[in-house]
């Protein structure tokens, strides 16, 4: 039986939850056929089924990221959608394949900084996980990617440092520590109390 059958439109839900069923089953069952036909239905011409198959895409890639990590090149190619679920799906998609699909991910660097400064909220908190994930990688990506996430840090909005500062925690070195700490001291007066909670554990993270 085609897995689209399963999906939460054609089962006429509003919810994701037969998506993320559907999901942990390909997963667990390691179902390489049936998620290929997952992937190829990331172009279907029913909207209801492209948005169905990114995200049992990306919940595959929680639970079994070597699993999706052959199609990063599909995902990128979702950045350039005109459909905004489609383009933060993809790139939730790569967040979760960073570590296992890095060599092919960093050759389109710029493609997700370009999608990055265009997308979402979303978006952007993803392609922050997703750098900081291929940052973490090796060192010549570090070295790539970190002046990268210092800027963004030094001049996003007050409230996406803590979350954006936890991702970017992934990329930090002993090289690259003071730069990241100086970063956040300097923004940490523009923070509420509930957000300077969150970067004091950070500094725990680091032992200071």
């Amino acid at each position: 039986m085609s897995v689209v059958k399963l999906l939460a439109s054609q089962l006429s839900r509003n919810d994701e939850e037969p998506n993320i069923e559907l999901a942990r089953k390909l997963a667990s069952e390691e179902n390489f056929a049936s998620i290929q036909e997952i992937m190829d239905n990331l172009s279907s011409k029913d909207k209801k089924i492209q948005h169905d198959c990114i995200k049992v895409a990306y919940e595959i890639g929680e639970l079994q990221p070597e699993l999706i990590g052959p199609y990063a090149l599909t995902f990128i190619e979702l950045l350039k959608s005109r459909d905004n679920r489609m383009v933060w799906g993809g790139m939730t998609a790569l967040s979760t394949i960073a570590d296992v699909a890095s060599e092919t991910m960093i050759e389109h660097y710029h493609q997700l900084i370009d999608a990055m400064k265009t997308g979402s909220v979303i978006t952007m908190d993803k392609g922050i996980l997703t750098l900081s994930k291929l940052a973490a990688v090796s060192k010549e990506n570090n070295r790539m990617i970190v002046p990268f996430l210092l800027r963004h840090l030094e001049n996003c909005r007050s409230k996406e440092i803590p979350q954006h500062s936890e991702s970017a925690l992934l990329a930090v070195t002993a090289e690259n520590k003071e730069d990241f700490l100086k970063v956040l001291h300097k923004r940490e007066e523009q923070l509420t109390e509930a957000q300077r909670k969150r970067i004091k554990k950070i500094y725990r993270a680091l032992d200071l």
